[in-house]
């Protein structure tokens, strides 16, 4: 028994030695970018990379261990035919893909996945010249032949003097190769493992792309599709082009509502804060009642949509301005995110500090490579909180994160720009508080945990008004999303996007007044910078609400269609079924092309980033 085990981690240990030999041929090719980074950042990358190279090599090991299982009764020569041929296909391909990956980062930016695949048929974006191709086809030699010896030397020796055994030793090697679901899971958290784990730097994107294991890196692209596949029936190029500039449009006349020319600005993203806890939105009593008395000290925006229905795509609409996208999040493309505008980066050109602050797994839903391609001075997470605080399914509770933050404010230099996302109001709604809204029912808990969430608000600004830079700051408090409950039930009803956004804050020149005007989480970063600066051209997907000029329109994305709505229509389009879920208030076929136009311009986006 023993001496199979040695062989099922030889062969473990023979590829976690190649994919770091992988990583450091990456660091030596590209030696000009590696000589800018410093001795540490090197180590690290490495040492960040091995969660990747340990998930590929999980994978790698599962075959191989029912090679083991079942030539338990035979002599160890059919094993060695099996294991070789096995390895020796693995190598070709893996090296093939690890020496095309050093050219094309090198012309690109970006660590090989699925990409080449969509200029299959067409000409190649990348020149190769005759010295290049060279070198490439002499390394994919070098690497092939040294790994086949490494290979020899580290499992095929143990081999040729395996004994037979019996079927207790095939029980045991099965049971070895089903545990390897850990290093292929990566995480025993709710995370399960994602390129962005493996990034290690706020703002050195190459450090964090030389973490990544290009073997894996492919093949979660290719389980993975990063294109959006555009609806049978779509616009044609000249009417998306002319109708999502009418949406777009705009003359320029917003409404100046601060009192300041460089506020510090806040926001406050709240986990699944639907509109229906906001009694002045209409919502139920007594769940959020400090938002709801605060609505009358600030500016409340009560016709804001969600863009999606996750985390992971309301921080992109709120920092990036960018939709989310049906079937699909373009958080989980680190060469797609490193592309798109960030507002704390615009905010930075005028003299802003910049962080993000959050209670949760920052390895959730790739949002380290995401703030990690954001650059933000500083990011706070689970992590740097005390281990007993992280005591909820999700990471830290709301409580000791706002506190946390309310520090952090304190102690920043004016300008800055902070930001929050709290998570106590996620399911399974399990809260630090006393029960408010008697039931054990899914609503009542999620009610009860918004309430939470909601007082622990309401004491950040309590705090926040006798504070020395309240005065000099606008707070933006909004959610990342909405919710089916508490009565919000339907993947395509337009009351689950609907969430609250309030403006809070010394910095503001007005109060107690409430906006109408439709508008989308991505339409947060122009009019943010609309008061500050002016909008930027950027944020293709963003408006200036407080511009009275602009079209009066929000579009949300469920699971694989859309919704467009406005003061007088809803249209609800399902692209799965390639047909109109709602058609309300809809005059003519102008009002039904207006929202395709809108997702064809993001399909084609999408896929040109």
């Amino acid at each position: 028994m023993k001496e199979r085990v040695k062989v099922f981690f030889s062969y473990g240990l023979f590829w976690i030695i190649f994919f770091v030999a992988a990583r450091v041929l990456f660091l030596i090719y590209n030696l000009n970018r590696t000589l800018e980074m410093s001795v540490g950042d090197i180590l690290l990358s490495i040492i960040h990379g091995l969660r990747l190279d340990l998930s590929a090599t999980g994978y790698f090991l599962l075959i191989p261990g029912l090679f083991i299982v079942f030539t338990t009764y035979f002599k160890p020569r059919i094993l060695n035919i099996l294991l070789t041929g096995y390895t020796l296909i693995l190598l070709v391909l893996c090296s093939l893909v690890i020496v095309t990956d050093l050219e094309m980062y090198t012309h690109w930016g970006f660590r090989l996945d699925a990409t080449p695949l969509l200029y299959i048929g067409e000409d190649t974006p990348l020149a190769i010249s005759g010295w290049s191709l060279f070198l490439l086809i002499l390394l994919w030699t070098v690497l092939l032949s040294i790994s086949l010896l490494v290979y020899k030397k580290l499992t095929l020796k143990k081999i040729k003097d395996l004994p037979t055994c019996d079927w207790k030793v095939s029980l045991v090697m099965l049971m070895i190769t089903a545990l390897m679901i850990a290093p292929i899971r990566g995480t025993v958290g709710v995370a399960p493992i994602n390129t962005g784990m493996v990034y290690f730097h706020n703002s050195n994107i190459y450090a964090n792309h030389a973490a990544i294991n290009v073997v894996w890196n492919t093949g979660y692209a290719l389980s993975k599709s990063d294109r959006l596949k555009y609806p049978d029936n779509f616009l044609d190029a000249a009417k998306t082009t002319r109708y999502f500039d009418e949406l777009y449009t705009s003359q320029g006349h917003p409404v100046k509502l601060l009192n300041s020319e460089l506020p510090n600005i806040v926001i406050i993203i709240m986990e699944s804060f639907t509109y229906s806890f906001i009694e002045p939105m209409g919502g139920i009593p007594g769940v959020a009642p400090n938002f709801s008395n605060l609505s009358r000290e600030g500016i409340l925006f009560d016709h804001m949509y969600a863009s999606g229905d996750r985390t992971d795509k309301g921080i992109v609409s709120i920092l990036s301005g960018y939709p989310s996208q049906p079937v699909s999040s373009i958080i989980k493309y680190p060469k797609k995110t490193q592309n798109l505008p960030y507002l704390n980066l615009k905010l930075e050109k005028s003299g802003y500090h910049t962080t993000f602050t959050y209670g949760g797994n920052i390895d959730f839903a790739n949002f380290r490579s995401y703030l990690s391609n954001a650059q933000f001075d500083d990011i706070t997470h689970s992590d740097d909180f005390p281990e007993e605080l992280n005591n909820s399914k999700w990471g830290v509770h709301d409580g000791p994160v706002f506190d946390r933050f309310f520090t952090e404010v304190n102690e920043a230099k004016s300008p800055f720009f902070k930001v929050m996302l709290s998570l106590s109001s996620h399911e399974p709604f399990d809260v630090p508080m006393e029960t408010v809204f008697e039931g054990n029912d899914e609503k009542s808990k999620f009610m009860n945990s918004a309430h939470y969430a909601d007082r622990c608000l309401g004491k950040f600004i309590e705090d926040a008004k006798k504070s020395e830079w309240w005065d000099n700051t606008l707070i933006v408090i909004t959610a990342d999303h909405g919710h089916s409950l508490p009565n919000n039930q339907g993947v395509s009803n337009p009351d689950r996007f609907r969430i609250p956004m309030l403006w809070l804050g010394g910095a503001l020149a007005v109060k107690d007044t409430v906006v109408h005007n439709f508008a989308s989480q991505t339409d947060i970063p122009n009019t943010i910078l609309g008061q500050i600066t002016q909008p930027d051209a950027d944020f293709k997907f963003s408006r200036n609400v407080l511009d009275s000029t602009n079209r009066d329109f929000a579009v949300y994305v469920y699971n694989n269609g859309y919704g467009f709505i406005d003061s007088t229509k809803l249209v609800v389009y399902d692209n799965t079924g390639e047909r109109y879920m709602k058609k309300s208030g809809v005059k003519d076929e102008k009002d039904l092309e207006l929202g395709k136009a809108y997702m064809q311009t993001l399909y084609n986006d999408f896929n040109d980033r």
